[in-house]
């Protein structure tokens, strides 16, 4: 299974929350994407759901080596969360990627103050966080996106993306009340892989999806 692009991955996971909001799993859903590719996804499913649509900004931590290597993330004001095993299967320490962590969280921030202007993220308490992204290799990334929206008391939260690597899948169960995944390849290798057409999204691109303007 190949996506032609996000617009087409987001409708076809917007069939899939569908189903699931008839079976009385999505109750009163707030949708939270992960910028800059979830976005474009997400608003897909937030459009089928008639839910809210928001941003939720995280950050991979990569290794110095390899940046594609997410070995941690950040998201809001949390600490880092770390993948411990890959750690030491590597032999890293927290405080060898302190700078590493310090970049990504101006990053962060620049992003937030882009694309939220400021705002709060939407109340939750009560509602299923609905966390879109457009696919989940290391499961690190969405790991802390989770964890800093539990901080918000939602009554529920589904990780929802197209594809996801099925040891991601495992990780995030931890954080999410569901995972809904569409494709769980077994030779995962990236995340672009499974897309025809996956271009980088730009910052005028998530603005114009978050104003309506796309």
């Amino acid at each position: 299974m190949r996506f032609r692009d996000r617009q087409q991955a987001g409708a076809a996971l917007a069939e899939r929350l569908l189903v699931r909001r008839e079976e009385g799993a999505l109750p009163d859903p707030v949708v939270l994407a992960l910028p800059r590719g979830g976005v474009v996804v997400a608003a897909e499913v937030a459009r089928a759901l008639d839910a809210p649509l928001d941003v939720l900004v995280a950050r991979k931590i990569g290794a110095p080596f390899q940046s594609e290597l997410g070995v941690g993330a950040i998201a809001g004001e949390d600490e880092p969360f770390f993948d411990e095993r890959a750690l030491d299967r590597l032999g890293l320490s927290k405080a060898a990627l302190e700078p590493i962590v310090e970049q990504e969280r101006d990053e962060l921030h620049r992003r937030e103050q882009l694309y939220r202007k400021g705002r709060a993220i939407p109340e939750l308490t009560g509602h299923t966080a609905v966390v879109v992204d457009d696919g989940v290799a290391t499961g690190v990334t969405a790991l802390a996106a989770l964890r800093s929206v539990r901080r918000h008391d939602p009554g529920r939260v589904t990780l929802a993306v197209p594809v996801c690597s099925p040891e991601a899948a495992l990780l995030v169960q931890e954080q999410a009340d569901e995972v809904v995944c569409l494709h769980e390849p077994v030779a995962f290798m990236a995340v672009g892989l499974w897309y025809e057409e996956f271009d980088q999204v730009t910052d005028d691109e998530v603005l114009d999806v978050l104003h309506g303007l796309s």
